[in-house]
């Protein structure tokens, strides 16, 4: 069974970096589209950004956009979040999704979509 690793959340100041990375644990896992959201306390899980791995159209939420980064690194079988300019707001547990079929662009944000999710790995931004 596909398993993704999340890691590199941590403690950073405003306006601070963090790389988020999530690897898969099986050489044959090949997604269609690699996603990260993110979920606060007290609120519903939310869409960050996604990348096709076939064409590397990444898509970006409003929120994030400027900031964050979405990359691949298909040897290493991993996906990263490059995050910048980090925000109080951007304080939440942020995990890795994959999906086994295609998905189309206007759907790579709805969570229902993805069939493969990572544990979470919290991320906290403090003054």
């Amino acid at each position: 069974q596909v398993q993704l690793v999340e890691s590199g959340g941590g403690l950073v100041q405003i306006g601070g970096s963090l790389r988020l990375s999530c690897a898969a644990s099986e050489r044959t896992f090949s997604p269609y589209t690699m996603a990260w959201f993110r979920q606060a306390p007290g609120k519903e899980r939310e869409f960050v950004a996604a990348i096709r791995l076939g064409t590397s159209h990444t898509s970006y939420a409003d929120s994030v956009r400027g900031r964050f980064t979405i990359s691949r690194d298909p040897p290493k079988r991993t996906v990263y979040l490059q995050m910048n300019n980090l925000k109080p707001e951007d304080t939440a547990v942020y995990y890795c999704a994959g999906s086994a079929s295609h998905i189309i662009v206007s759907a790579m944000g709805m969570s229902r979509m993805y069939d493969y999710w990572g544990q979470g790995t919290q991320v906290t931004v403090s003054s």
